[in-house]
């Protein structure tokens, strides 16, 4: 059998480019920074979590280990800056907070590998970590350092959850229900799915045509995206160089013609992704420089950082002021000047749904959003279709 694995599934999917650079002409990978330290920080939570059901403990994770853990994976990755150490002993400290009691005997693997076969492939990879929740449920827990959160449709939709269902299913055929969490170490949260018997029988049927398309592909276009600032083989990339450089294959002649409008807008939206990722990868380089010096002159370009100030006024003895100047009373001026931040609330009902049921917090998030106050503004929206 044809042996895939969600890596291979995921890089053609991204660009096939890529997968024949990776895979088919077997180049030499060159990881980036962020590749680097999440398999440092998943390195350490491995050992971490290993060690404590090695040596059958009961209670909270070692926060010295951890740092020491931390300090020895730093060290074999090459990596740089004590910032970016900061953020790595930040996190694993974060990880071990979070994970609070932890009895040995609830963590089922740890670096668990498997293989399953899909139609006439076999699939492989592993599982970071498989709790047991009850005698009827298993967890796979999934640890990610990315700085941004999925949202539910990724979270739902992920090809990779997918492939840790069916794993887990055939490693624990006692468990009747498989909960599939990203731990998302970064933001100390975790973002949790499931998956119903169709959604299985779609992700088989899936795997199976996107492995033999990968099979009987004799070309592999580069497909450009924000990501190819981080692809390990962007060096060896032709259509990547070409961007950088702002080339392009079309340009509407004509504003009236909506479709040649529409085709160049789509590529001027690629080209700007790749070099806003792009830049945003120069600033990193020069603001890490600003830290040994208060402004850099480059390029006839002068560099400094500087910082913003955010003005908050205590509420009840701002309010005390305004009511003694103004002789209005203090509901009137609550009326006037004070409303809740949406992100703000947003923080409190997900601490909140902690404690309450999901029909009470339903309720609540009714009755919150009954009293608000919209405005709505137009915004241009655009979606590759299927």
């Amino acid at each position: 059998m044809t042996r895939l694995s969600f890596s291979k599934l995921s890089r053609f999917e991204t660009c096939p480019l890529s997968y024949k650079l990776h895979y088919l002409d077997r180049l030499t990978s060159e990881p980036g920074v962020p590749l680097l330290f999440g398999s440092a920080v998943h390195a350490v939570l491995e050992d971490l979590v290993r060690e404590h059901m090695h040596e059958e403990r009961v209670g909270a994770l070692p926060e010295d280990r951890a740092a020491g853990l931390w300090q020895e994976a730093w060290a074999k990755s090459g990596m740089s800056g004590i910032d970016v150490f900061r953020e790595g002993l930040d996190i694993v400290h974060r990880f071990v907070r979070e994970q609070g009691l932890l009895e040995h005997h609830d963590v089922l693997a740890v670096e668990k590998e498997f293989r399953i076969d899909v139609g006439g492939f076999t699939v492989l990879g592993y599982l970071d970590r498989v709790d047991r929740v009850d005698d009827e449920t298993v967890e796979v827990i999934d640890y990610k350092t990315n700085r941004q959160l999925f949202t539910r449709e990724e979270t739902d939709a992920s090809l990779q959850m997918s492939l840790y269902h069916l794993a887990a299913q055939e490693l624990w055929p006692w468990a009747k229900k498989v909960r599939l969490t990203f731990w998302m170490l970064r933001h100390g949260l975790r973002q949790t799915t499931e998956r119903t018997a169709d959604d299985i029988e779609g992700t088989r049927r899936y795997v199976e045509t996107l492995g033999t398309t990968i099979n009987k592909a004799r070309e592999f276009p580069a497909k450009l995206n924000s990501n190819c600032v981080y692809c390990d083989h962007r060096k060896h990339c032709p259509t990547y160089a070409d961007a950088l450089q702002g080339k392009r294959e079309f340009i509407c002649e004509d504003n009236g013609d909506l479709e040649a409008v529409a085709k160049e807008r789509e590529e001027v939206a690629r080209l700007a992704k790749v070099l806003y990722a792009r830049k945003g990868e120069l600033e990193g380089v020069i603001k890490t420089a600003l830290k040994e010096h208060d402004q850099l002159v480059l390029g006839g370009v002068r560099y400094t950082m500087f910082k913003t100030s955010k003005t908050e006024y205590p509420l009840d003895r701002s309010l005390a002021v305004l009511a003694e100047a103004t002789g209005l009373a203090r509901d009137e001026l609550l009326d006037r000047i004070v409303s809740i931040d949406n992100k703000a609330l947003e923080a409190l009902l997900k601490e909140l749904g902690k404690s309450l049921d999901r029909p009470r917090l339903n309720l609540l998030k009714a009755e919150l959003d009954a009293i608000a106050d919209k405005t709505h503004s137009p915004r241009f929206w655009a979606k590759e279709v299927a």
